[in-house]
C-alpha cells in the first residue's frame, strides 16, 4: 500500500478546506457570543472556555487517529513488535526535555500562544505522516515531533482552564474540559472503525489525511483562543520557584505518580489493542468500536465526576477507580470472548475516566498560583517519562509473553499505584 494520501483534485481539496475552516470559525464565534452573557454572571469566562473545549475535542481526535494509525502503519511496514515500543518511546522523549521550559512560558501568561504553536506543529507533523511515513526512520522522527505538539497543546489547555475560571467554577471548567477530551478520544476511534471497516489493517494513508484536516481545524479553533491581556500577565522579574522546591511539596509526587500510571495505561491501551486484535483475528471495526466504547464510558464517568466526588472522598476514590481500571485491564490479559471484551472495556473506561480526572484535579489542587504552569508541565514530564520507558519495556514483555502480558503488567501497576497514593495521602 502506498504511504501517501488518496489522490484528490487540488481545487476540490482547497474548496473543502476553506468551507470546513469557515464553518468551524462560525460555530466557535456563535457559541462564544451565546455563552458570553452567562459567563458574566459567574466566575467562568465562557468566551474563553468555548474555543478551548472545541480545541480540546479536535486535539484529542488528532491524537487518537495518529497514535492508532501509526501502530497500523508499523504493521503495514512489517516492522517487529520491538519497533513499535521504540516508536512510542520516541513520542515521549523530546517533550520530556522541553516540559519545564514550556511550563515557564505558561507561568509568564503565554498560554494561548503556546496553544497556537502546538496546533501549527500538528499541521506540519500530520502532513509528514500523510506523505513521508514509509520507513521506520520517518515514523520515529514524525512521532517525536508529534509528541512536542501534543505537549504544547495539552499544557496550554490545562492552564487555560485555570485562566477561564475562578475558584468557584474551577471544578466545572475542568469537568467540561475532561468531557471534551473524552469526546475527542471517542471520535478518533470511531473514524478509524468507519474507514477501516472489516479489514485487518485500515487504509493508513486515508486516516493520516483525515488527521491533517483536523490539524488544520485545530489551528482555526486555536486562533479563536484569545491571549491573556498584558496587565494580567506575571512580571518577567518575578521570582521563579525552583523545581526542587516544587518536588518537595507534600503530596505532589504521589499524585504525579498516579498521573504517570493512569495516562501511560491509557496510552498503552491505544497502542497495543490493535496488536491484540491482529493476534486474535479481531477486525479493525471491532478494535475501533472497543476503543470508542472505552471513550464513551470515560465520558459518562467524567460527566458524573463531581457527583461521585461528593459521595466518596478523593483518597478512597483514587484507590477504587485505579483498582477498577486494573481489574478491567487484567481481563484483556486472557483470551476472552469478544462480548466479554466489550463488558470489560466499559468497566475499564468508567474507572479510568475517574482516575485520569483525579490525576489532573489533584495536581491543580496542590499547585500554587505562582508555579501552576510549571507544576502542570512537571505532571506532563512524568507522564512522558512513563510513556518513554513503559512502552519499550512492554514491547520486550510482548516479545517474551505475547500482548496479553502487557495488559497484565498494566493491571498490576494500576492497583499498586492506587494503593500507594491512598496510603501515602492518609499519612499527611
Amino acid at each position: 500500500m502506498a504511504a501517501g494520501c488518496p489522490p484528490a483534485r487540488k481545487d476540490d481539496r482547497t474548496r473543502f478546506f476553506n468551507h470546513t475552516i469557515g464553518v468551524a470559525r462560525t460555530v466557535a464565534n456563535s457559541l462564544a457570543r451565546f455563552l458570553a452573557e452567562r459567563g458574566r454572571r459567574s466566575d467562568i469566562d465562557y468566551q474563553l472556555l468555548t474555543p478551548l473545549l472545541m480545541h480540546s475535542v479536535i486535539v484529542q481526535t488528532i491524537y487518537a487517529i495518529v497514535r492508532v494509525t501509526t501502530s497500523y502503519r508499523a504493521i503495514e511496514l512489517d516492522l517487529p513488535v520491538v519497533s513499535l515500543g521504540i516508536i512510542s518511546a520516541t513520542f515521549a522523549v523530546p517533550p520530556t526535555l522541553l516540559a519545564v521550559w514550556v511550563g515557564r512560558l505558561l507561568d509568564r501568561g503565554l498560554d494561548a500562544q503556546v496553544a497556537w504553536i502546538g496546533s501549527g506543529v500538528f499541521v506540519v507533523t500530520c502532513a509528514g505522516f500523510c506523505f513521508f511515513s514509509d520507513s521506520l526512520a520517518a515514523l520515529l522522527l514524525l512521532t517525536a515531533l508529534f509528541g512536542v505538539g501534543h505537549l504544547l497543546t495539552m499544557a496550554s489547555q490545562q492552564m487555560l482552564c485555570v485562566r477561564c475560571s475562578g475558584p468557584r467554577g474551577r471544578d466545572t471548567a475542568f469537568g467540561n474540559y475532561v468531557v471534551s477530551s473524552a469526546i475527542g478520544q471517542g471520535l478518533g476511534p470511531y473514524l478509524i472503525a468507519w474507514i477501516g471497516g472489516t479489514a485487518s489493517v485500515p487504509p493508513t494513508g486515508k486516516l493520516f489525511g483525515i488527521a491533517l484536516i483536523f490539524a488544520v481545524l485545530s489551528v482555526v479553533t486555536g486562533a479563536a483562543i484569545r491571549p491573556a491581556p498584558k496587565h494580567m500577565r506575571p512580571e518577567k522579574t518575578r521570582e521563579v520557584v525552583p523545581i526542587r522546591t516544587l518536588l518537595r511539596q507534600r503530596g505532589l509526587m504521589a499524585v504525579i505518580t498516579a498521573s504517570v500510571i493512569t495516562i501511560t495505561s491509557q496510552d498503552l491501551l491505544t497502542i497495543y489493542l490493535p496488536l491484540l486484535g491482529a493476534d486474535q483475528n479481531i477486525d479493525v471495526r471491532n478494535i475501533g468500536a472497543l476503543l470508542t466504547v472505552r471513550s464513551i464510558a470515560s465520558l459518562v464517568s467524567r460527566l458524573s465526576y463531581t457527583r461521585v466526588l461528593r459521595l466518596i472522598a478523593r483518597q478512597p476514590l483514587t484507590l477504587i477507580s485505579m483498582g477498577g481500571a486494573g481489574l478491567g485491564f487484567a481481563c484483556f490479559a486472557f483470551p476472552i470472548p469478544l462480548p466479554v471484551m466489550y463488558a470489560a472495556m466499559i468497566f475499564l473506561g468508567f474507572s479510568l475516566g475517574i482516575a485520569t480526572t483525579l490525576s489532573l484535579t489533584n495536581v491543580v489542587d496542590l499547585a500554587s498560583a505562582a508555579a501552576m504552569g510549571t507544576v502542570m508541565s512537571l505532571r506532563i514530564t512524568g507522564n512522558r517519562l512513563g510513556q518513554a520507558a513503559v512502552p519499550f519495556l512492554a514491547s520486550l514483555v510482548a516479545t517474551a509473553t505475547g500482548v496479553g502480558g502487557i495488559f497484565a503488567i498494566i493491571a498490576v501497576s494500576l492497583v499498586t499505584s492506587g494503593a500507594s497514593v491512598h496510603f501515602s495521602r492518609q499519612e499527611r
